[in-house]
């Protein structure tokens, strides 16, 4: 029996992505999504937003390097994967989004460009038919 690591969070990028290349030549993108929610508590509305560290890898990361900026607003699907390290003999440890897909969600009024980046439907988890609500 498998277990499930399944994120889907929309949300908008704090800040332009960074890109790194491993010595094997692999292009290793992160950035940070800011992903928020409206609630009622007590007759008011509140917010709450979360700050998610985000990588992509490959092509994946490549094309997020090219197309997404600063306010962009995405839609991502990835899994969680948690590093550990020791240092000055103490633990750490951060959880961060690895990427395993992702779409595009601002509008032409909010980017003027219009850059547009097409993935392919059955890699595509955000298509039409497969939004749940």
């Amino acid at each position: 029996m498998s277990d499930i690591n399944k994120v889907v969070l929309i949300g908008r990028l704090t800040s332009n992505p960074e890109s790194r290349v491993t010595q094997s030549g692999v292009t290793i993108a992160s950035f940070t999504l800011a992903s928020g929610r409206t609630f009622l508590k007590g007759g008011t509305k509140e917010e709450q937003t979360g700050f998610f560290d985000v990588v992509a890898w490959n092509k994946l990361g490549e094309t997020v390097m090219q197309y997404c900026k600063k306010g962009d607003r995405i839609a991502i699907e990835g899994r969680l994967t948690q590093q550990r390290w020791e240092k000055d003999d103490k633990k750490h440890s951060k959880v961060e989004i690895t990427m395993e897909a992702f779409q595009f969600l601002t509008n032409k009024k909010e980017n003027p460009s219009g850059t547009t980046v097409n993935l392919p439907s059955e890699q595509n988890p955000f298509v039409d038919d497969n939004i749940p609500f």
